[in-house]
Formats: structure tokens, C-alpha cells, sequence
């Protein structure tokens, strides 16, 4: 007979796991401490846990490792960027199937924000995006989010122990919303109280606009923040940058926006990438007020980051834009310019070397907090 295919131990949720012992008559009460040992402590050994009883002992050393029902994700290091700040750790992890993500780690005043990928490569196509550039490979499965939460929290833990992982931003390679139940599942366990105990509040999902997801979301509940990078106010402008637009256009997308506010009572952050001569004007930002007007929205402006498969320039009129903005009463800030010297900020992402093992640990990509009018989504 055919051995089944093997399975991620960190795919399955906490009832799945309590099924699968059972199911080997392992009584269901040792699921606890083994969830605990996978989501909290982030083990990769589970033969060495003294706490676990003999009958989970045996269940693991007979259907847990290689060639075996169940294997744990631990992606390889393939490759670690440090930013010359300090403050950010870029990681190149290559999955069990030789494809590769990347995972940023990012200091905030004694906590930490990982920023997670959700698929390798992107279908949306977004033309300043080095991600986007790619083209989309696969999704990734819970397993393969979790472990890279698991990842930097043992990254943590070994080097800034008096530290924590406490903010987490699905703004790495993917789009969050292309890959729904995957990325739900993850971050129910990521939030789980037994595991990395991330709080949906300090979960930010960000979507290029992926309609569908957006209401899915609100009709789910979905208790985490939701982010949408909207970078045009007409439908020629926004297409022209992101070509999801074509599927999804603005009015369709502003309208799910409305309705997702309406129904969860949530505010929107409204993600704009300011490019010179393409969505810059004050015209633009003032059609921009008038489109978001009645959603409770905060408008993140992100400096284009580099990127090599796209000609545009950083826009120098980022505080005009700015002013537009907040005198038509959204708040508005900025978002810190960090970890670009290690291809960690916005829309810089590309699972390649690049810089290699540099100096110390890092500064980040560009994704958030607020100090002196600049707004950390982290």
C-alpha cells in the first residue's frame, strides 16, 4: 500500500492535531503541550521535550520526521542581510521544495514586527513592486507562514531574549488576500493565546485590492487590521501601476472598502506609494479625499522604493500631498524610509541574494510606526 503523502505537523490546527491522536489512540489531552511546543516554543526537536509523556513520545518517534506521516516546516536559511541602522534582519529562506521567501525582522523601541510572505512571487502584477516582477510561483501553506513567525521569534530569543515579537504585517511577497484560507488558518494559530500569542490587533494584512477577500473578511469578522494600497484616485491612474485594477476597478473597490467599515466598524489604512509625475498632484490628492470621504481611513504615504525592473522616480511632493490630505480631515503621515540598503523596504522584495551576511543585526523595510508624524503600522 501506498504510504500517504506527508503533511506539516504546523498545517494543522489545534482540534486537527487533538484528531490525529485519537486517531493513533493517543489520548487528546497531550495536544496541549505538543501545541505548545510547535506555536509557542517554536521546537524543531521534539524527541528532547522531557515534558512530553510517554505515549506522545512514542506517537512522534512513529509518525513525526522524514520519510514519515508528519514533518515539521523549518525553512533553511539560504541567506541574512543586516541594514547599516541596526535595526532590521532580512532572511532568504528556502522551502522543502527549493523555492524561496523572504522575511524581514524589524526593531521598534524594545519590541519587534515581523513582516511575513505569503506566497512566493505575486499575481497581481504591481509595476513598482520587485515581487510583482516575478510573477507568482505558488501559494504558500499555514505551515510555511507560521514557520516564519516561529523563525524570528527563535532569532529573538537568542539574541534579544528581553525582547518580543509583537506586531506582524503580511506585507512581505504575496498577496495576503490571493491566498485566504491559508493565510486565515495561519494567523488563527499565530494568535492563539497558546502559541506566539500575536494579538489580532498588532495583525495588519495589506491587499493590492483583491474585492472578494476584503468582503470576505468583513463578513467573517476577521478581527485583524485590514491595509489597502490604492496608489491611484482615477482608474486610468491606478491601472497603469496596478494592473489588478483591470479585474477589480476602483469604484468596485471603493465600495468594498465602504462596506467593510460599515460592517466591522474598523479603520482602514489606505496604503499610497508616491511617484513622481504619476500620482503626486495635488490634484490627485485632492480627488483622492473626495473618493475616501465617509470611510474612516488613514492614508500611510510610502517613498518609492528601488527597484530594478522600474523606471519611476521618488516624488518630491510628498508634504503637499500630505497637507491636501489632512486639511480634508484624514489622518495622514508617512512612513519611515528604512532597511532600503538591504532591499528590505516596500515593494522590494524578490527571494534573491543580495547583500549576503553583512554587519550587525538591521534596519528594515518600511513598514511603520509613529514618531514626529511618521506612522508605523507596526
Amino acid at each position: 500500500m501506498t504510504p500517504p503523502h506527508p503533511r506539516s505537523l504546523h498545517d494543522l490546527g489545534f482540534v486537527e492535531i487533538e484528531g490525529e491522536l485519537r486517531a493513533a489512540g493517543v489520548s487528546a489531552h497531550h495536544a496541549k503541550v505538543l501545541w505548545r511546543a510547535l506555536h509557542h516554543d517554536g521546537e524543531l526537536d521534539l524527541t528532547s521535550r522531557e515534558d512530553f509523556l510517554p505515549p506522545l513520545k512514542r506517537w512522534i518517534a512513529n509518525a513525526v520526521g522524514e520519510g514519515k506521516t508528519f514533518f515539521l516546516d523549518a525553512p533553511e536559511v539560504a541567506d541574512e542581510s543586516h541594514s547599516s541602522d541596526g535595526l532590521t534582519r532580512k532572511f532568504l529562506l528556502r522551502l522543502r521544495d527549493g523555492h524561496s521567501i523572504e522575511t524581514v525582522l524589524m526593531a521598534y523601541n524594545g519590541r519587534h514586527t515581523a513582516c511575513v510572505s505569503t506566497q512566493v512571487g505575486c499575481a497581481m502584477g504591481c509595476v513598482f513592486c520587485a515581487t510583482g516582477q516575478m510573477g507568482f510561483v505558488r501559494h504558500l501553506r499555514p505551515g510555511e507562514i507560521i514557520a516564519q513567525v516561529l523563525h524570528l521569534r527563535r532569532i529573538l530569543r537568542a539574541t534579544r531574549p528581553e525582547s518580543r515579537l509583537r506586531n506582524l504585517v503580511l506585507m512581505g511577497m504575496g498577496e495576503p488576500l490571493h491566498n485566504y484560507d491559508a493565510v486565515m488558518q495561519a494567523l488563527d494559530t499565530i494568535s492563539s493565546v497558546r502559541g506566539a500569542s500575536i494579538g489580532p490587533s498588532k495583525i495588519s494584512i495589506s491587499t493590492v485590492g483583491v474585492v472578494p477577500g476584503i468582503l470576505r473578511m468583513a463578513a467573517e469578522a476577521r478581527p485583524y487590521r485590514l491595509a489597502v494600497s490604492l496608489h491611484g484616485s482615477t482608474e486610468a491612474e491606478r491601472s497603469a501601476l496596478v494592473p489588478v485594477s483591470n479585474k477589480w476597478d476602483l469604484t468596485e473597490l471603493i465600495a468594498a472598502c465602504r462596506t467593510y467599515g460599515t460592517r466591522t466598524g474598523k479603520r482602514i489604512f489606505i496604503e499610497w506609494t508616491l511617484i513622481a509625475g504619476s500620482n503626486d498632484s495635488a490634484e490627485t490628492a485632492a480627488r483622492l479625499a473626495g473618493l475616501l470621504r465617509g470611510i474612516d481611513a488613514h492614508i500611510n504615504l510610502i517613498p518609492l522604493n528601488p527597484t530594478s525592473g522600474f523606471a519611476g522616480t521618488p516624488s518630491t511632493a510628498g508634504h503637499a500631498f500630505q497637507r491636501i490630505l489632512q486639511a480634508a480631515g484624514f489622518p495622514c503621515t508617512f512612513r519611515q524610509h528604512r532597511g532600503i540598503d538591504v532591499a528590505a523596504g516596500c515593494g522590494q522584495l524578490r527571494a534573491a541574494r543580495t547583500h549576503g551576511r553583512s554587519t550587525p543585526p538591521s534596519s528594515s523595510a518600511g513598514h511603520s510606526e509613529r514618531s514626529s508624524g511618521v506612522l508605523k503600522l507596526a
